[in-house]
Order: C-alpha cells, then structure tokens, then sequence
C-alpha cells in the first residue's frame, strides 16, 4: 500500500494523517485493490456496496442510463476522487448508478462500514476519520448539486455557458481543460451532442469561447 501514499496524503479523506498512520488506517478499514481495463464496469445499477472507491490510478465516470443505452454521466472522478460513497455509508442501499473506467485504472476499496462501529484496535484516527467523512459526503453534494445547476437551464447554450462558467471559477482563470470529451459533455449536460456542437461553433463565431478539443478559452466582454 505504500506506492499509493503520495495519491492519498493529498485526498480529504486522510487529511491530518501522518504516513504510518494512513497505513493503520488501511488495515482498519480493509483496503483492497482492484485494476480495471477501459469500458469495464466497477460497479452496477442495482447491486449494493459496502465499500467506497478511491481511484488511485486512471479514471471512472458514474453513470446512469436506461435499458436502451442513454446514457446520463453524473460525474468524472480522477486519481484521488472517491465514488460510491453515499450508497457504502447506507447499508442496504440499492445503487441507481453504474462505475465505469474511462479508462484502464487502480481502484482502493474502502469498507466504510468499519468507520462506522467501534474500531476493535481503538483506533486514535476513528473520529477524525469520520469527520473526513462527511467532508467527503457534503463534497459530492456540491458536485451533484452543480450539475442540477447546469442541467436545469433551458436551452443548450444556457447549459453550456453554466458549465463553462463554473468550470472557469473552479480553476481560478480563464483557459482550462474540461475532463470530459465531446460525448461526455452532452452526456454529463443531458443534451443532444449534434445541438451542442452547433452552439459550441456559433459561441466562438460570438467571440465568446474558444476551443479546442477538451481545451477552453472564455472572454468576457467588459460592459
């Protein structure tokens, strides 16, 4: 496990930890390592999960689609980000979305549950562990509650100009890189990608944006 520590010191989740307290904290929770090749699923629709995943190589879209193969994309999660964490801090619970590797990647499962009980080697980390947690959990919040943002809008363009505008302030400047190809972000925007195409080509005819395959430039007009 030691090969994926400079990935997690820099996750939320371990904040606070010192390396060899990491390492305990592994044991604790049952990490376990998975590779996975692109296209192939981690996780489906309907089954259930005791364990949050931790992409410590690669990446994954969650995902949602129906049985005639639309598919809606919630999210992108790179080296460091979590997924499944909500359906692994909830028992039971029958997951609406499905994992799949963008592309050949390293997973870390981590059983949530064991944060979740008393820690049989009282565990000093347990509770700062916890509070990570729901750091983690209130995190995923605002990423869903971004995209309701975006998708709400009424027209392709609204939607675009939402996403493009925060993807700007998340990255503090003007010229940045979407994690997403073409088809992803009509997929993760719920919009046609002919349609979007269209309004991408008449926003740099705007002067508004320029771009370049996952690469863009916005300009802002001084009133």
């Amino acid at each position: 496990m030691e090969k994926y520590l400079p990935i997690l010191k820099v996750s939320p989740f371990f904040k606070g930890l010192s390396d060899s307290e990491i390492l305990s904290v592994l044991h604790c929770v049952n990490a376990a390592t998975i590779s996975k090749k692109r296209n192939s699923y981690i996780l489906r629709a309907g089954d259930s999960t005791e364990v949050m995943g931790l992409v410590v190589s690669g990446g994954v879209l969650v995902i949602q689609e129906d049985l005639w193969g639309h598919r809606n994309i919630l999210s992108k999660c790179c080296a460091g980000d979590f997924f499944a964490e909500p359906y692994a801090a909830s028992p039971g619970s029958i997951l609406n979305i499905s994992v799949i590797a963008d592309e050949d990647c390293e997973i870390l499962y981590l059983n949530v549950q064991r944060l979740l009980v008393s820690c049989p080697a009282a565990c000093e980390h347990h509770q700062k562990l916890i509070r990570n947690l729901v750091r983690v959990l209130a995190n995923k919040l605002l990423i869903f509650n971004d995209k309701i943002t975006h998708v709400g809008k009424r027209t392709t363009r609204d939607k675009l100009l939402s996403y493009l505008s925060a993807e700007s302030v998340r990255q503090s400047s003007l010229s940045f890189d979407i994690p997403f190809n073409r088809q992803q972000l009509a997929d993760y925007l719920c919009i046609d990608r002919a349609a979007m195409s269209a309004e991408l080509s008449k926003l740099q005819k705007e002067g508004l944006i320029k771009t370049n395959r996952n690469h863009f430039e916005l300009t802002v007009c001084n009133q």
